[in-house]
């Protein structure tokens, strides 16, 4: 028996929570690393460059792989110390191809679960990035069926969820964000006024880190480990 009633609504995250998506950048991310074999930075440092360089890139370009492939060249010009020829970013977004051309991978349990809370309750997508990447991943995914709403948002933070919460006149009592990311799902859902359920993934995105933040008085956070677990709780 679920533990909440029928008739909730449920923002679901996507990439990461419906579907594989960072263990794809992880890879290119790898082979970049080892293709610019830095010879007075480890590969963990290299890494961290990368990170930082990601960082600024989010802020002036937004997510998405022309950002992703941004900062990889970015970052190769700084720890190179010399401009990126034609070759070299040819190259760069060669390690790439796999991010746009994987089908998609849909997480253990997603597809039957997610049907059957569509009997039940309010379904809506709340992702993040580019739009045409997000809305692209969503088709092929086979689920958009299952939701009746969807919102690609430039980032997710308390003023995003407020706005849904408004456009599409939910009540936030009753209103959820499921998602694998504390710093873009479940933290400021929690300071918009929904409950919250993080989903565990042990391939977050590093800039999704964040220590997660206790739910305010009378708002729920619920902590599972798989997809499937969520018809227990709905």
């Amino acid at each position: 028996m679920p533990q909440f009633p029928a008739g909730q609504t449920l923002l679901f995250d996507a990439d990461d929570t419906l579907w594989e998506n960072n263990i794809y950048f992880e890879r290119a991310i790898a082979n970049f690393i080892a293709w610019l074999d830095h010879k007075s930075h480890t590969p963990a440092e290299v890494r961290q460059h990368l990170n930082a360089v990601e960082h600024e890139t989010i802020l002036a370009h937004g997510y998405g792989l022309h950002s992703f492939r941004r900062s990889l060249v970015t970052c190769y010009e700084r720890l190179a110390a010399c401009s990126a020829t034609d070759e070299h970013v040819n190259c760069i977004h060669g390690f790439t191809s796999i991010i746009d051309q994987h089908d998609i991978e849909l997480l253990p349990g997603v597809e039957e679960t997610l049907a059957d809370l569509a009997t039940r309750h309010r379904v809506i997508l709340m992702t993040k990035g580019d739009q045409r990447e997000q809305t692209g991943k969503l088709e092929r995914s086979g689920l958009a069926k299952h939701f009746s709403a969807v919102e690609i948002v430039a980032e997710k933070d308390p003023h995003s969820y407020r706005a849904v919460v408004q456009r599409h006149n939910l009540t936030p009592q009753s209103s959820w964000m499921i998602g694998n990311s504390p710093k873009s799902d479940i933290n400021p859902s929690l300071a918009a006024g929904l409950h919250a359920v993080f989903l565990v993934h042990k391939d977050t995105w590093v800039l999704e880190h964040a220590e997660v933040s206790a739910p305010p008085p009378g708002q729920h956070l619920i902590e599972l480990e798989g997809f499937v677990k969520l018809g227990s709780l709905f």
